[in-house]
């Protein structure tokens, strides 16, 4: 019998890339596979596996965050 996964981001770890995907699309910014190496984003990598691109796509494309609200325009 199959149990019943969490969703992905409630097991993705901060830096991960399905975490950064979801990160880059509730600021707005553009699709860059990648995830980070330490807590802080200092160091970051870009040359993912197959599998890390598909999750980081995961997290861009389901963007569970929401977007950031930048306030009014006026």
């Amino acid at each position: 019998m199959d149990e019943a996964r969490p969703p992905l981001r409630a097991i993705a770890p901060h830096g991960s890339p399905y975490d950064r995907g979801d990160a880059d699309a509730y600021y707005g910014r553009r699709f860059r596979p990648h995830k980070w190496l330490d807590d802080m984003g200092v160091e970051e990598a870009t040359d993912l596996s197959v599998e890390e691109i598909e999750a980081y796509t995961a997290g861009f494309d389901d963007n569970p965050s929401g977007r950031k609200p930048w306030g009014d325009a006026d």
